[in-house]
Formats: C-alpha cells, sequence, structure tokens
C-alpha cells in the first residue's frame, strides 16, 4: 500500500523573481524550503519541455529536451559563466504574468552572450562535463536530432519544418550531412543549453530530495506537429505523403467544450511502435525519469482508446474512437526500464476499457473535487474515492477552487454545503481538507488554492487560445500561516509524519 501524502501544484515557471519568469534558482529553493515546512512531500510540475506556439508545456518543441528559459540567471552568476553586472540592468518585466514574448527576447540575449563567455574563457570542467554530456548515450537518442532540428529553424527563421527545403524535410542524408557542417556552431549552443538545463535540473532534484520531496513530473500523450520528435520520426506518427497529420489528437464534447477539443496533434501509428518494442516510447520515459522519478500520464485514456478527429475537421465533434496499445506499451516498459511510478490522468470520457486498463496496471487515477457536485459525477465524490488514487481540489485546466465556487451554480453549492458541512463563508478550507481526508494515498493542491486566489490567477482554460500559462506566484504568498494550515491538516490526516529531528531531544522537550 502507498504511504499516504501531500503534495503541492505549481510549475517552476510560476514561481516568483525580477527576470519575468520562474527559473530553477534561489526562489525555486526557497519553494522547497516553504513545501517542506508545510508537510508537503510531493511537488508536481506540469512538463518541462521548450514550448512553442501558445507557450503551452502541453506542446512542445520536444518531447525529450527541457526549456531552456527556466535557467536561472542567479546561477549562471554563481557558475562563474556569468558577471554579476549582467544583471545589474534586468527589463521592468511584470511581476504576477509572464510576459512571454519580452521574457524569451531577453533571456535568449543572455544565454548567448553566456555561450560567447563559455567558448572563450569558460571554467575547464564545465568544459569536460560539457563534452561528456554530448557523448553520453542517455543523450544519444535524441540530442543531435534535437540540436540540429533548433539550429535549422534557427536558420529558416522559426518556421514549421514543413516549410524547409524539401531534402532537409525529407532528412534526406547529404542534405542532414551538409547541414550538420554549415550549422556546428548553433548545434553546439543548442546542445549548451540542455547540458545547463540538466545541470541546474539536477541540482534542484537533489535540493529537493534532502528535503524529503519527490517530484511527479508530466508526460503528455502527444506532441506538437512542428517538432523535432515528429521531424526526426516521422514513420511512427499517421502522417500523408507530405508530411502533414491525416488525422490529428483531441477529446468528443465533455465537461470543458460542447463541440470537444481539436488539439491538432498527430496521431501515433501504434502497429509501427510496436514491431521495435515501442523504442521510442521506452526512451522517452527513460528521458522524463532523468528529470522526475514520479510520472502522471497525460489523457491516460488514449492509451485504451483515442479520439481521432480528420485534419480537416474544424472540430472535434466528427472524430472517431480508436484502439490504443493497450497494454503491450507498457508491458515494453516495464521489461526496459522496471518497475515505474506512474499516475494515470484517467479523466474525461472513461469508458470500460480504460477502468480495465488502470485496474490492470495497478495505477492510481485521479479524483477531481470541483467534478464532483454536478449531479452525475459521483466517482469523484469522496465516499467513492479508493486508497490507490490521487485526489486534487482541481487541476492546471480547471478554475481556481474561489473562481469555481464563485461561478458554481446554486445547486452545485447546496450539494457541496450539505455534504461537507460548513455555511459557505470557506469553501476553499472545506474542499482541502476533503481532499486532505479523502482514503487516497495522494493529495495534491493547486499553489493558488492554498493561497484563495480567484479566477484571475488561473493556469489555463482549455479551448481558449491566448492568455494561458503566464500566472506567476507572488513571495508574499508562502508566507509561515499557510505552511502552518497545511502542515496541521497533514498530520491530522495522516499525510505527515513528524520528521525524526522534531521529534524530541531526549529531555522531554521538542526540537
Amino acid at each position: 500500500m502507498r504511504t499516504r501524502a501531500a503534495g503541492l501544484l505549481l510549475h517552476p515557471t510560476s514561481l516568483p523573481g525580477r527576470y519575468g519568469i520562474g527559473d530553477l534558482g534561489p526562489e525555486c529553493d526557497a519553494f522547497l524550503d516553504w513545501a517542506a515546512s508545510a508537510g508537503q512531500t510531493v511537488w508536481q510540475v506540469l512538463p518541462l519541455g521548450p514550448t512553442g506556439y501558445g507557450n503551452s508545456p502541453y506542446g512542445t518543441l520536444s518531447a525529450f529536451a527541457g526549456n531552456p528559459m527556466l535557467l536561472s540567471p542567479d546561477l549562471l552568476v554563481a557558475d562563474g559563466l556569468l558577471p554579476g553586472s549582467a544583471l545589474e540592468h534586468v527589463p521592468d518585466f511584470p511581476e504576477h504574468q509572464v510576459d512571454f514574448e519580452r521574457v524569451i527576447a531577453w533571456k535568449d540575449g543572455l544565454l548567448r552572450e553566456v555561450w560567447r563567455r563559455f567558448r572563450t574563457d569558460g571554467p575547464g570542467h564545465m568544459k569536460a562535463e560539457l563534452q561528456g554530456f554530448g557523448d553520453s548515450p542517455t543523450q544519444k537518442y535524441w540530442l543531435p536530432d534535437w540540436a540540429l532540428f533548433m539550429a535549422l529553424n534557427g536558420r529558416f527563421g522559426g518556421a514549421a519544418f514543413r516549410e524547409w527545403p524539401e531534402e532537409l524535410r525529407r532528412r534526406e542524408p547529404a542534405a542532414l550531412a551538409r547541414a550538420e557542417r554549415e550549422l556546428a556552431d548553433d548545434i553546439a549552443w543548442h546542445v549548451f543549453l540542455q547540458f545547463l538545463f540538466l545541470r541546474q535540473w539536477d541540482r534542484v532534484k537533489e535540493a529537493a530530495h534532502k528535503k524529503g520531496i519527490r517530484i511527479l513530473g508530466d508526460i503528455p500523450i502527444y506532441v506538437s506537429p512542428d517538432s523535432a520528435d515528429v521531424w526526426s520520426h516521422p514513420e511512427i506518427f499517421e502522417l500523408d505523403e507530405a508530411g502533414d497529420p491525416v488525422r490529428v489528437a483531441g477529446v468528443p464534447p465533455d465537461y470543458f467544450s460542447k463541440t470537444g477539443q481539436r488539439w491538432g496533434n498527430p496521431l501515433y501509428l501504434w502497429d509501427v511502435l510496436e514491431r521495435d518494442g515501442f523504442h521510442w516510447w521506452v526512451e522517452r520515459v527513460r528521458a522524463n525519469l532523468r528529470q522526475t522519478e514520479l510520472l502522471r500520464l497525460d489523457h491516460f485514456r488514449g492509451f485504451a482508446g483515442y479520439w481521432a478527429v480528420p485534419s480537416a475537421a474544424e472540430t472535434a465533434v466528427e472524430g472517431t474512437w480508436e484502439p490504443g496499445p493497450g497494454r503491450k506499451l507498457f508491458d515494453a516498459l516495464s521489461a526496459e526500464l522496471g518497475e515505474l511510478d506512474l499516475v494515470a490522468e484517467d479523466l474525461g470520457k472513461i469508458t470500460p476499457d480504460v477502468t480495465t486498463l488502470v485496474e490492470a496496471l495497478d495505477l492510481p487515477g485521479m479524483k477531481i473535487l470541483q467534478f464532483a457536485w454536478e449531479g452525475d459525477d459521483e466517482d469523484y465524490q469522496p465516499h467513492n474515492h479508493v486508497p490507490n488514487g490521487v485526489v486534487y481540489t482541481g487541476t492546471h485546466d480547471n478554475d481556481t477552487t474561489r473562481g469555481w465556487w464563485e461561478k458554481a451554480a446554486d445547486a452545485s453549492r447546496r450539494r457541496v454545503l450539505a455534504y461537507l458541512g460548513g455555511d459557505g463563508t470557506d469553501p476553499i478550507g472545506i474542499l482541502v481538507r476533503a481532499a486532505y481526508a479523502s482514503v487516497a494515498f495522494l493529495a495534491i493542491l493547486p499553489v493558488q488554492d492554498v493561497f484563495g486566489l480567484g479566477s484571475e490567477s488561473r493556469m489555463n482554460t482549455p479551448g481558449q487560445g491566448a492568455g494561458n500559462w503566464a500566472w506567476r506566484a507572488r513571495k508574499w504568498d508562502f508566507n509561515g500561516d499557510r505552511a502552518a494550515w497545511l502542515r496541521e491538516l497533514a498530520k491530522l490526516t495522516g499525510r505527515f509524519e513528524q520528521r525524526a529531528e522534531a521529534k524530541g531531544n531526549g529531555n522531554g522537550e521538542r526540537g
């Protein structure tokens, strides 16, 4: 049986700080200190890859690479890669929202200055580390393709790879070899960025582990149509002769959208993947386990059966269900990688085949308390939770609990109060307590709910094309009163065991 625990959902881009976007530096350390003081032992992040159009971590340019925008300028200075003077005149970025366009432009310039300095007089030990990083078998599967993809992306002004010259789009060997020679400097630059990312991320993982915190990562089932993955492995995707998707991923009409969601991601050729033991998926999960030890599989239902939408369709209504790889994929992953600690995102339209697969794999599913009060989603009510599960007040795709409560129908509010008690003056508190009291072994709260924030702090609105993913926390929100509240609640509900050093000093006194 899994140990009861409590955790927080916060993407690193949402951390506070003066550089326009959250990063892996001192503010991340401060968050981990605060989380530990609050009795939290799990930190859930969104996918950590380099984002493309829309800045969505679920639409990254690579299923393997890390996002250089998460690099900490302070750590670059501490490593001797930048002089402190380089950070004396930082632009006046918004504090509570990421202005992605401005941040990316500024940070790209800063990182190119780091690269220029590193090449001329970088620390010798780091140059040796970089050489070993590039030669490592762990990176060989994906890093060369990624670096070349990004170098070509830069050469062609950010154009989608389908707009590149045909010989490069089709990856003709002679054209690739010529590009590797001509773009050697740019390729080396992108390898360097990944080296820095994993170096800084390893430091974060070590700091988290010292505080008793495990990191729960997130793997989107699909990849972006304009990604290094589709360009370098077209044979595993459902594409036409021009390299465009024949059908695309999405979901049928549901809670979030009356016309469904047409995501636009290319679909896998699961039969092709199966013939080589799902090798691409094995390497993908291996790379993600390099970053986190726990993994949430986003849109898990797609592994049992997925919604395929004709690429010419304007909405997802015209889609059809197709069978997924089922258990065969997970058997292949286990055979290559050993026992995996996975969470199944089993939300949306769940059919018996999905439930059967989740149970066969003994995976914890998800229970969202915001879904429990509409009248037809009783599976999400606490009396129907199961120990092998993860309970949330809401996820990154939901409104904050305060925002949800303020917009909820009167009937839904009455059901909440009739079920959980209270007079409606503290809706966040009663839902947080319900999550912690659930039999589900893991309870995770978006930090927005810990801070009592409203809809203005929502992370994502599914189906809305702009204005997502930009929310950032305020430094003063991470205060001692909120930490003490969570810690006490975690202790009361068996989700936090007092550390040995706090159990007393042998003289009848508290340590």
